[in-house]
């Protein structure tokens, strides 16, 4: 049993991404279910794969002049979803631990002139949060 996450709770990223250190903010995510708690939908299954928080920097040593990307859950955990709740024949999200997060480079991360080298990466892997602003609803 776990705490429901439901329409417009907070996604907490976690700063490190590998190599790379994001100056993380918080992400909100929408929910699409069809049950309520509190009056807001509760979540389901898919609706973490819409969260994005753009402009995001970070560096990524000897990257250190900052770039920005995009953080996105790339997966849930396996203790983030329901196996017995269900809304709307979908599993519920629920707090659990971490989820697997992915940062998405939109403009890269430089070396210091004279190199001016761009970071060559394209996306760096993390982890991340839910955090439930309902205290008391629970599903298994």
């Amino acid at each position: 049993m776990d705490l429901i996450v439901i329409d417009g709770d907070t996604v907490n990223f976690l700063p490190a991404f590998g190599s790379a250190v994001v100056s993380v903010q918080l992400g909100k995510i929408t929910a699409s279910g069809k049950t309520t708690v509190k009056g807001k939908k509760v979540c389901v299954a898919g609706d973490e794969s819409k969260v994005e928080v753009k402009n995001c920097s970070y560096v990524a040593p000897p990257f250190v002049i900052p770039g920005q990307g995009t953080l996105t859950i790339k997966k849930l955990g396996p203790d983030q979803l329901t196996t017995k709740s269900k809304s709307g024949n979908k599993s519920i999200i629920i707090k659990g631990s971490i989820f697997l997060a992915e940062f998405k480079v939109t403009s890269p991360a430089k070396q210091p002139p004279p190199a001016n080298t761009p970071d060559p990466l394209p996306m760096y892997p993390g982890q991340g949060k839910l955090v439930p602003s309902n205290a008391k609803i629970k599903a298994t």
